[in-house]
């Protein structure tokens, strides 16, 4: 069965994110005295009571004075109006301090409208003293209203979430049959089959260069707000849906501007959960702009997928902006991309283009060509016979007085990123260029296209 869905919505700055978070356990959307922070829906799953749930956070509703006034007011709008399509159960938070307003109002007649289980929740109840304006919401005339404190976790959080779980199917539990009972259950697991194995990508890039419009084409419906404005996208968006019989998750996140260009605040927490995206993925896409050169910007942002041991494809977006378009200009272009990411040269580049909608759906198949790569594994032997043919071809360099590395054996010992340990006889005597070596020989034996290799030098003991 799928999760219940369960949708927090109400006007800006009334707490929605920061329920979210303590519901979730994790600082996952971002918290900010300023209104309008949260714009997209933003989805995590829940437990409680051995319930797991879909929790979803939404936008602030702007009253009807103020849309004209917000950029985003109509987008923020559709998204919540899509999110509460999908819900199970409606939280409508309200703001204890401030009291009833005509935003209030708006928001309780949007949520009528939608026929399903709807609880008032009155956040920002930090003391009895406070309760005082919990009466006046009884005006909306969606029950009791329910008192608490997002921020503190006090008042009735706990009964918030008792009362949640009230309205999903009752647990079943599965009764063991009689063989089961006198031998007992067979736990052994069995072995997975990677092609159908969920997989999570995230997408990265700088602003502006169609991450948000990529995701929204792969999963078939508009999951974030796409604007030519720079910084639209604020928070790291899980999209999941099935995908050809695989459960896919799309992380999309902001864009990521150079350092010194970003102000501490929101866009610079935007960033953190961007990065943050890049160690949560099976797979990074990293989007560049097919008709831009690549920035130093697009350098780091490389370096850091490799340094955190990622699989990588490399999409160069906005491809119908460039003239030459012959596969002779493809094949050089993709050449010039890998020796300016020196560090992704071992990524699979796909060429697409969202406004005239040619070869997105490759961006998956490529994500998934090297999920598998990263996955492979190479028997013992295998990789013994290819390092001890690269020794016989080159030779390790002699290092200091004319010590020269032996390497008696290697083997691989995990999977995500491949990961190979070689005993030698003195760690210290490997030069970079010589790894650098063994890594390219490995990859034209065994492929791991899109996948960074781990080579972990081991000293032989001394007697």
């Amino acid at each position: 069965m799928a999760k219940p869905v369960v949708v927090i919505v109400g006007r800006p700055n009334v707490g929605k994110s920061t329920f979210f978070n303590r519901c979730v356990q994790e600082k996952f959307a971002i918290v900010d005295d300023q209104p309008g922070v949260t714009r997209d829906r933003i989805y995590r799953e829940c437990d409680w009571s051995g319930h797991q749930f879909l929790l979803v956070d939404t936008g602030g509703i702007l009253a009807q004075d103020f849309k004209a006034g917000d950029t985003f007011a109509k987008e923020v709008l559709e998204q919540v109006k899509e999110a509460l399509s999908e819900a199970d159960v409606i939280i409508f938070m309200v703001d204890g301090k401030e009291g009833l307003n005509g935003a209030d109002q708006e928001v309780a007649e949007i949520v009528r409208r939608i026929k399903r289980p709807v609880i008032l929740t009155v956040n920002k109840i930090d003391s009895i003293k406070e309760n005082n304006n919990i009466n006046d919401f009884y005006e909306l005339g969606l029950g009791d209203p329910m008192p608490l404190s997002a921020l503190t976790g006090s008042g009735a959080v706990g009964d918030l979430l008792d009362k949640i779980i009230s309205y999903f199917p009752p647990l079943t539990t599965r009764k063991l049959t009689r063989d089961e009972e006198l031998h007992g259950v067979d736990d052994e697991p069995e072995e997975e089959d990677l092609t159908t194995k969920p997989m999570s990508i995230a997408i990265i890039g700088r602003p502006n260069v169609g991450k948000s419009s990529i995701t929204n084409m792969l999963c078939g419906k508009n999951r974030a707000i796409v604007s030519d404005i720079p910084g639209t996208t604020r928070d790291a968006i899980d999209t999941t849906f099935n995908y050809r019989g695989r459960e896919l998750t799309l992380i999309d996140t902001a864009g990521i501007r150079r350092k010194n260009r970003v102000d501490y605040g929101i866009e610079a927490f935007s960033v953190v959960r961007s990065l943050r995206a890049i160690d949560r993925a099976d797979v990074v896409a990293l989007v560049l702009d097919a008709s831009l050169e690549i920035s130093d910007q697009d350098q780091k942002l490389a370096s850091k997928i490799q340094e955190a041991g990622k699989a990588c494809v490399i999409v160069l977006n906005k491809w119908d902006l460039v003239e030459d378009k012959s596969s002779g200009a493809m094949k050089r272009i993709a050449e010039d991309v890998k020796a300016q990411l020196r560090s992704l040269a071992y990524a699979e580049v796909v060429f697409t283009s969202v406004l005239t909608k040619v070869r997105v759906q490759k961006i998956v198949e490529a994500c998934e060509r090297t999920f598998l790569e990263t996955h492979r594994r190479v028997t013992t032997g295998l990789v013994n016979q290819i390092v001890s043919e690269c020794v016989a071809l080159v030779p390790p360099p002699s290092g200091k007085r004319g010590k020269r590395l032996k390497i008696y054996y290697a083997t691989q010992v995990s999977v995500a990123p491949p990961t190979f340990v070689l005993k030698v006889s003195d760690a210290k005597l490997m030069a970079r260029n010589y790894e650098t070596y063994l890594e390219r020989k490995l990859r034209e034996a065994f492929g791991f296209i899109g996948a960074p290799l781990r080579i972990i030098l081991r000293s032989k003991e001394k007697q």
